[in-house]
């Protein structure tokens, strides 16, 4: 089976050694908006698609960690479902989070990818081997990205990245093949 999908080849490169990769929530696993039901509780829509790259890194052992600033039932949910392990809720300054989790996996930066859209992310993104962003992401964010993503946030630009991730482990072909028998 032949992929449809391409990407550059110094982006392969770049990804090539990544095992773990840090996910904002707001703006990347989701369109950003904010959504409020009449007793006040927040609810948030997820790509099926993002869910099952998710999924599909953690069966190749590239790990999702998700480090948010928010916190919600409705996110707790998600990614308990998804498996996601490790999750750092209501955190603002980014950095200190990702390290605790890069030496807990024996991990270090150059291993190390990234997806963010806005200001806090970028302490962590600029580290990163690998830097992310959806279109929808500001700027300033877009400008230190490796890669922006042709689909927005909330619109499976997640599943691009795993996809990206999948193809330069070599074991996206495969994950696929299994897939359309």
């Amino acid at each position: 089976m032949t992929p449809a999908l391409n990407f550059e080849p110094e982006l392969l490169l770049k990804a090539q050694q990544i095992q773990v990769v840090f996910f904002d929530v707001d703006g990347v696993m989701t369109d950003g908006g904010l959504y409020f039901g009449e007793g006040g509780e927040t609810i948030k829509r997820f790509n099926t698609l993002d869910g099952h790259g998710l999924k599909l890194l953690a069966r190749v052992g590239i790990t999702a960690v998700v480090i948010t600033g928010r916190d919600s039932g409705a996110l707790r949910m998600r990614l308990a479902a998804l498996g996601i392990e490790h999750v750092h809720y209501g955190i603002e300054v980014k950095r200190p989070a990702a390290e605790q989790t890069l030496r807990a996996l024996g991990l270090d930066w150059s291993q190390a990818a990234a997806m963010g859209d806005d200001w806090t992310d970028l302490a962590v993104m600029r580290r990163c081997a690998l830097a992310c962003a959806p279109p929808n992401a500001h700027d300033e964010v877009k400008a230190v990205s490796h890669h922006v993503t042709r689909a927005r946030g909330g619109d499976g630009a997640v599943r691009e990245v795993c996809d990206l991730l999948l193809v330069a482990s070599g074991r996206y072909v495969g994950l696929l093949g299994e897939q359309a028998q």
